[in-house]
């Protein structure tokens, strides 16, 4: 990806924390009366896209079936086309994105818009939306009318939206005629999405949707200055108590070894991960499912955060600090670690260079067992179409499956990289090398990525040893992840009362790792939880996961 500068702060993809609806929105989030049958229980279930890896370059460290990511040392030397022709009729295509970036210049001043638009043979109309204003954002376009919907709106899954699935019935084209099964080939790229990230989006009442876009194994993830951290003791193999050392060692002065920002419930999803507690749901051999509230390890995580905090070790501000501000404390070495998206990594190493060297922390065990790591849905989000006539639908895939070349084609380069000699260059390597011009016109700003995008690989230009280190710790932890047993899964409650339910919880975690509450408020709280939805989730995720399975 194309290394931005320090003042362009990382883009916190993902914390570990939910965002909370607003409760005026919840309203506006409806389509109507929730009467969508958006279970795929009892249907007949769409088949899968027909998968198969489109053209790209041969990678230098090689994939594994269990979800390592294939590495590239270097920047392919000669570029695939993987896109024969211009997809494009000339017409006007509206789309709308969130946006981790910051704001773009318009077409008439913006060279790499200009340049994605001929490429693709259309004229972009992009309403781009900022994280902060996307629910709400989101609210309007669900309540409006269905006619003034964008042809293509990419849907974050960072949020879940209240009746999300019965919107995306009601007002999304239905693709599984022109996806499902050997269908998808006439669209190479969305072929190459692998099956993972389609199962993990899901079906919506057996049908397929939308469009995944594609994300590694590895989710929420400790990144750690290593220097701090390996002077205060680290070590690979480490416990609980070893960890908690090393925290309190490495706090002195005005650095702290823990960061966290608002709404990360002080780095949970890495804590409970090590405790081995389940990640969202757990689901066991008989189908039932169970919440991670519920689990004797997911409390222990908290009462040791909060032992943690107790002990001095994160920074005072940790429930009140953006994610944006969190990374500048990281860069400066004021806090020596924060959780946040494996993906970072694609801006930390460049922003941390000549400051820090970053890593991703290997998971501390509890009790002579070792720890896990975040399992992340492996959709980062999906993409989905206006209802429209055959020929338009087949039009809007065609843009897409451009934009999801995969690594090592042109039309991926000129995707994450602009044009050469404008918005990059090249350096000895002949890896891009990006200019004054590419760190305010590119991919994060103008977001074509969060619409469709080929699978992720591991890429840090000029830095092989960077891509070496973080295919090594993929091998050490992918067989360690937990996965949330209710991703691509459908609840009608969970959809409806969900984002409610978890703020409930969400407060409260912080309040008693804050040392605000104890520890009985959150008893008190999975109670509440239970009764108003939670129970209710279980059985619909459990029934959903027999259709399923």
């Amino acid at each position: 990806m194309p290394s931005m500068s320090r003042r362009t702060l990382l883009r916190s993809m993902t914390t570990g924390g939910a965002a909370v609806c607003l409760p005026g929105l919840l309203t506006a989030c409806s389509t109507g009366s929730d009467d969508g049958d958006v279970s795929n229980a009892g249907k007949k279930l769409a088949a899968w896209p027909a998968y198969k890896a489109a053209s790209g370059a041969k990678p230098d460290l090689a994939a594994t079936e269990s979800g390592v990511q294939p590495g590239y040392t270097s920047y392919p030397a000669d570029l695939a086309t993987s896109v024969a022709r211009t997809p494009g009729d000339g017409s006007t295509v509206k789309v709308m994105s969130v946006t981790f970036g910051t704001p773009p210049k318009g077409r008439g001043q913006n060279q790499y818009w200009r340049a994605v638009e001929k490429a693709l043979g259309v004229k972009i109309e992009f309403t781009i939306v900022s994280q902060a204003d996307y629910q709400k954002k989101m609210a309007t376009v669900m309540a409006g009318d269905p006619d003034s919907l964008p042809d293509i709106i990419n849907v974050f899954s960072g949020f879940v939206l209240p009746r999300e699935a019965q919107f995306v019935q009601r007002r999304a084209e239905d693709l599984t005629p022109f996806l499902s099964g050997e269908a998808v080939k006439d669209y190479p790229n969305l072929a190459g999405i692998p099956t993972h990230a389609w199962r993990d989006m899901g079906r919506v009442g057996g049908r397929i949707y939308g469009i995944p876009l594609e994300r590694p194994l590895p989710g929420s993830t400790l990144w750690i200055n290593q220097g701090m951290f390996r002077d205060a003791g680290m070590k690979e193999g480490w416990t609980s108590q070893d960890f908690a050392d090393v925290a309190k060692k490495a706090t002195h002065g005005k650095a702290y070894a823990l960061g966290a920002s608002t709404g990360s419930l002080f780095g949970n999803a890495v804590h409970s991960a090590a405790h081995n507690a389940p990640q969202g749901w757990a689901v066991d051999t008989k189908g039932t499912f169970r919440p991670n509230f519920t689990d004797e390890r997911y409390k222990a995580a908290i009462a040791y955060q909060a032992q943690l905090r107790k002990n001095g070790s994160y920074h005072p501000d940790a429930t009140s600090l953006s994610a944006v501000d969190l990374n500048t404390l990281f860069l400066n070495g004021t806090a020596g670690s924060m959780q946040n998206g494996f993906g970072s990594y694609q801006t930390l190493y460049p922003d941390s260079k000549g400051l820090l060297t970053p890593a991703p922390a290997l998971p501390y065990g509890v009790d002579d067992t070792p720890g896990g790591i975040v399992a992340a849905r492996r959709s980062f989000g999906y993409t989905i179409l206006k209802k429209a006539k055959k020929e338009r639908v087949e039009l809007l895939l065609r843009l897409l499956d451009y934009l999801a070349a995969p690594f090592g084609t042109k039309e991926w380069e000129l995707m994450h990289y602009g044009l050469e000699g404008a918005h990059f260059t090249r350096d000895k390597d002949g890896a891009p090398k990006t200019t004054k011009l590419g760190q305010v016109e590119n991919v994060n700003n103008l977001p074509f990525k969060y619409l469709a995008e080929g699978p992720q690989v591991l890429f840090v230009p000029g830095r092989p040893e960077v891509v070496r280190a973080l295919h090594a710790w993929q091998q050490k932890v992918v067989p360690v992840a937990i996965r949330n047993a209710s991703y691509g899964l459908q609840s009608r409650t969970s959809t409806a009362q969900g984002t409610t339910l978890r703020a409930l919880m969400d407060d409260t975690i912080t309040a008693v790792i804050a040392g605000r509450s104890p520890m009985s408020e959150y008893d008190a709280a999975v109670k509440t939880w239970r009764s108003r939805g939670g129970d209710k989730m279980a059985e619909e995720f459990a029934k959903d996961y027999a259709a399923n399975s």
